[in-house]
């Protein structure tokens, strides 16, 4: 008996469907990919939960140094896939930084991140900052309460330094998101630079997302824009504060996505049906009974071979609460969304968001026609193909019919739920980029001295 028909019958006497229900996958020994955060949890959980195995998968999950190492996997084939930051695959495809097709059919999670700062610049931040009736800091906070610590820095001749985990992440595009919405530059790529400094009013730059904590500790950077446990870290060690989180920048905004080349979807598109269907399940047993089985989740992602950081670390956000200042513990419900709001939907929507942001800073250097940024996310993102794991997965009994939106054109309704209220219309790229009042317009393009038209 081979291997393969060893393990399908080992995983149906586990939890998985009948032996009649299995697909015949082209490639059953996978690798995948993934940074130590805790929205990598959907491979974790595929993989202790036996779903991975239940599609006749043998998957190993292998942690990567750092975004770039991750990419460079997959296009290289050294990696079938891997957790990924949004803006990735989108990047990949268009040939910003790295040219080759990336795609995806699973989107990962909702929210997960936060800014946080050093213990100074929020000594220096908060007198600026309005408190609610108990006397606590009132959320969301504004960037704007930052502006006359930037000043400081400025007269005593200091850059004030931000750190983000990769130029296409989602932490860097929400860092200058919450800063332009409150008044304060980020700065501008230029075409072909990689540091997006003109005309910044602070400097950020690439922190690999584990060291975050003890870079800004080590004073290099002031505060940072990361996925969790790195922001409660800070305030576990007791170095920084957490000021505001990206539910709160956008309320819940796509984060994580699986991709794989368009290649290996190509040539294996049985595996990727069976890989879609298993990380849905984890997915939808990561919020299943208003999150009864997050304590579990929370002890597998303490496991050194996953994220490795204090379980209770984790928990402070993975459970329903967020800690600010210490011992300032407020509800936050949706911190982490992986699968409740059509989380795991490939949305095209979300793609062009993630695109217009590529384009406000200058990372895409000129102007688009809208039909551009809907071609460019059809080419990434693959509904098509989860919602055929979907249908598999109610067939078999393992989803429920109204979990998924059966009928979605792929976009969600626009949406004013950002903290400067600024509404965005997936479907009106252009006229959302020229209603934000930091950013790209038209046809403007960035110069090493500023923009430029």
């Amino acid at each position: 008996m081979t291997r393969l028909a060893l393990a399908l019958i080992a995983s149906t006497a586990l939890t998985g469907p009948a032996l009649a229900d299995m697909l015949d996958v082209e490639k059953p020994d996978l690798t995948l990919g993934f940074i130590k955060l805790t929205d990598m949890a959907p491979l974790a959980i595929a993989y202790e939960k036996h779903f991975f195995e239940d599609e006749g998968l043998y998957v190993t999950l292998e942690p990567q140094a750092n975004w770039k190492v991750l990419l460079d996997g997959v296009i290289s084939g050294q990696l079938d896939g891997a957790h990924m930051l949004a803006g990735q695959p989108l990047a990949a495809t268009i040939g910003y930084g790295t040219q080759a097709h990336i795609v995806t059919p699973f989107s990962m999670d909702l929210n997960g991140n936060a800014i946080t700062v050093s213990n100074a610049v929020w000594d220096a931040m908060k007198p600026g900052i309005p408190a609610g009736p108990d006397g606590k800091p009132r959320h969301p906070i504004s960037a704007s309460a930052l502006q006359p610590v930037i000043e400081g820095y400025r007269e005593a001749g200091k850059p004030f330094n931000l750190g983000m985990v990769f130029p296409v992440s989602t932490h860097n595009y929400e860092l200058r998101y919450w800063l332009a919405a409150g008044g304060v530059h980020p700065g501008f790529y230029a075409d072909g630079d990689a540091t997006g400094q003109v005309g910044a009013d602070v400097l950020i730059s690439v922190t690999p997302p584990p060291q975050m904590p003890s870079t800004m500790e080590a004073g290099t950077i002031d505060g940072y824009s990361v996925g969790e446990p790195w922001n409660q870290q800070a305030v576990f060690k007791g170095i920084g504060v957490p000021v505001v989180t990206d539910d709160q920048i956008w309320k819940n905004n796509p984060e994580k996505v699986f991709g794989l080349t368009a290649e290996f979807v190509e040539q294996n598109p049985q595996t990727v049906l069976a890989l879609t269907k298993a990380l849905i399940r984890a997915a939808e047993w990561l919020d299943a009974d208003g999150g009864a089985n997050r304590a579990e989740a929370v002890e597998i992602l303490a496991r050194p071979e996953y994220v490795g950081a204090d379980a209770q670390v984790i928990a402070n956000s993975m459970t329903g609460s967020f800690e600010y200042e210490k011992g300032d513990t407020r509800p936050a419900p949706d911190f982490n969304i992986f699968f409740r709001q059509n989380a795991t939907y490939p949305f095209y929507s979300d793609a062009i968001w993630t695109l217009t942001q590529m384009r406000r800073w200058g990372q895409i250097a000129e102007a688009k026609p809208d039909d551009w940024y809907l071609d460019t996310a059809k080419s990434v993102y693959k509904p098509e193909i989860y919602l055929e794991a979907a249908r598999m997965l109610v067939d078999e009994g393992l989803a429920v019919e109204a979990d998924f939106p059966w009928d979605s054109d792929g976009f969600k309704p626009a949406t004013a739920d950002f903290i400067d209220a600024i509404p965005y219309d997936g479907r009106s790229p252009n006229a959302y980029l020229d209603s934000l009042p930091i950013g790209l317009k038209g046809d403007q393009t960035v110069a090493g001295n500023g923009v430029q038209g």
